[in-house]
């Protein structure tokens, strides 16, 4: 079997394990957010931080709920790391440094994961069961969280309330998350992913001499940090290392997690909405983005045009020859398509156009099809640029699902969207003017500016991945794109529950003969070009100075 045929077996398999349980699944969690009962689990939870499950928020508590347990676990996981000698499992690694801490705290509560270090040799297992798995279980969980309260600002009418952040975060968590985690854990621990509480074990070389490879407990983690979007290795070759993702079957099922929720998500919108064809859009939007990105990185690194990869027959630097290019192409375009991150390749050794294709897949604003939540809320929010800009096209008021779009809807979706760009053009552009930076990076020229340019792009994003040419160590790199996080999750945040709160307060419209149908290939049509014409304008000046120069060198 070629190569050519395999890869695209393993996308067959992918599509058709995704479409088995696209209904079943995005069906259950449509039910676990509107289900009036809440588990025994639960409710000890509620009465521990004395939270009153049955009371409603408006847009502006559930924003500060949002806020407030996102700086408070930002609070807890810097101590955590910084009194790491304290704790068990420390194997004397001593307190993690104060700007390494500041980082990884911001990155793992924004579920971005972004690690400026080496997990191995710096973080002790407490830190990474206590500390970073919990935030790869909650971060996840206040993703979908918004993203619902986005769905009821649709649903709802004329009310001011959007439902309790904390009864969303709780069962995001308890019903969702933890279920899938656990049993696809013990399936990676089947199929060969480590589990282990030792540091690690000596081993005896042919020289004689002895070498120690370290161990973790990575199988409980390696689950959430696919399932949720988040990203974060355990070891610091990430999903590359065996001990994460030892062979394609694993490989395949890794992939699948990232975008379960993700992808049924908008089977949970359709279904909460009354309308799933209003679902379907949405994902055939995302699936021909998802799909049309995953060929160009794969046709990039299947006909490389530098002299080395030429005589290899194709870009094999930096690619674990147990996925070969075909799987290490569906995973670069899966994990930055979503907020994941997670890496079983070096990106920085993708050619010109396939790492272009991942930083493209970012600059689309993590909608193809976006990190747990946030994929939804994005696209909605696109889905209403959209409906705004054929609204004036033909001189009528622009209506999405029965409600008006005015000044207050258009305005906090155009802050939701402008974010991004403008943490990523402004880090990127003053990073490359301060006169220390050239010696942070791993390569000068276009390929030095595409280092940086990808590591602002993935920290805004709250992807996580980076070109490890790129040594972020630096007070500035550390400090910048720890901001750069923090704003890339909260600034959207804030002002898609402010779009919510708008949104819940009127009235449903009824349809009439000139409103614009939201469903079908026609919409699906603008807004796809919607999400390309937005990332097009704002980033190519960017792109042809480091992925397109370096394509066409």
């Amino acid at each position: 079997m070629s190569s050519t045929v395999a890869g695209l077996l393993q996308v067959g398999i992918l599509l058709a394990v995704l479409a088995a349980v696209y209904k079943p699944f995005g069906d259950h969690m449509a039910r676990v957010f509107t289900d009036k009962k809440h588990l025994a689990i639960e409710r000890v939870i509620y009465r521990t931080v004395r939270v009153d499950p049955e009371s409603e928020q408006r847009w502006p508590v559930y924003a500060v709920g949002v806020l407030g347990f996102s700086f408070v676990s930002i609070v807890l996981l810097y101590l955590i790391q910084r009194l790491q000698p304290l704790l068990p499992f420390d194997f004397g690694r001593g307190a993690v440094a104060p700007g390494i801490a500041f980082n990884t705290a911001i990155s793992f509560v924004a579920n971005t994961n972004w690690q400026s270090y080496v997990p191995e040799l710096v973080m002790g297992h407490t830190v990474q069961m206590l500390g970073l798995t919990v935030q790869n279980f909650v971060s996840g969980a206040a993703g979908i969280a918004v993203a619902i309260a986005l769905v009821r600002g649709f649903t709802r009418s004329a009310t001011d309330r959007l439902g309790n952040f904390w009864v969303d975060l709780v069962r995001g968590t308890v019903r969702i998350l933890l279920p899938v985690a656990f049993v696809f854990a013990i399936v990676l621990i089947a199929l060969g992913v480590v589990q282990s509480l030792k540091s690690g074990v000596d081993v005896t070389n042919p020289d004689g001499s002895t070498s120690r490879i370290a161990l973790a407990p990575a199988a409980g983690q390696e689950a959430i940090k696919e399932l949720g979007t988040n990203g974060g290795g355990i070891f610091n070759a990430n999903s590359a290392h065996p001990f994460e993702n030892p062979n394609g079957s694993t490989n395949l099922i890794e992939i699948f997690l990232i975008l379960l929720v993700p992808v049924c998500l908008t089977r949970t919108f359709g279904t909460l909405v009354g309308n799933r064809r209003q679902g379907y859009t949405l994902l055939s939007v995302m699936g021909v983005l998802w799909g049309a990105m995953l060929a160009v990185i794969w046709w990039a690194e299947a006909h490389p045009n530098g002299p080395a990869a030429l005589l290899a027959g194709a870009a094999t630097e930096g690619k674990e020859v147990r996925f070969g290019i075909a799987g290490s192409a569906l995973f670069a375009d899966t994990t930055t398509g979503t907020s994941t991150g997670a890496v079983n390749a070096a990106h920085d050794s993708l050619t010109g156009l396939g790492g272009g294709g991942t930083l493209l897949n970012m600059l689309f604003s993590e909608m193809t099809p976006g990190g747990v939540g946030t994929g939804l809320y994005s696209i909605l929010v696109m889905a209403i640029i959209a409906v705004f800009l054929a609204g004036l096209m033909v001189g009528r008021t622009p209506e999405y699902l029965g409600k008006r779009l005015g000044r207050r809807e258009v305005t906090t979706s155009a802050i939701a969207i402008l974010a991004m760009p403008t943490l990523v053009l402004v880090g990127a552009g003053v990073a490359i003017m301060l006169p220390g930076t050239p010696g942070y990076l791993g390569n000068s020229g276009i390929h030095g500016w595409s280092e940086i340019l990808y590591a602002y792009t993935s920290a805004a994003n709250n992807n996580g991945s980076a070109f490890g040419g790129l040594t972020a160590t630096s007070p500035w790199f550390e400090s910048s794109l720890g901001i750069a996080m923090l704003l890339g999750r909260l600034v959207p945040i804030t002002a898609v529950l402010c779009l919510a709160g708008s949104l819940a307060a009127q009235k449903k419209v009824p349809a009439t003969s000139g409103t614009l149908p939201t469903q079908g290939p026609l919409f699906a049509s603008l807004l796809t070009g919607t999400i390309v014409l937005v990332a097009a304008l704002t980033f190519i000046p960017a792109l042809a100075l480091g992925p397109i120069a370096e394509a066409l060198a």
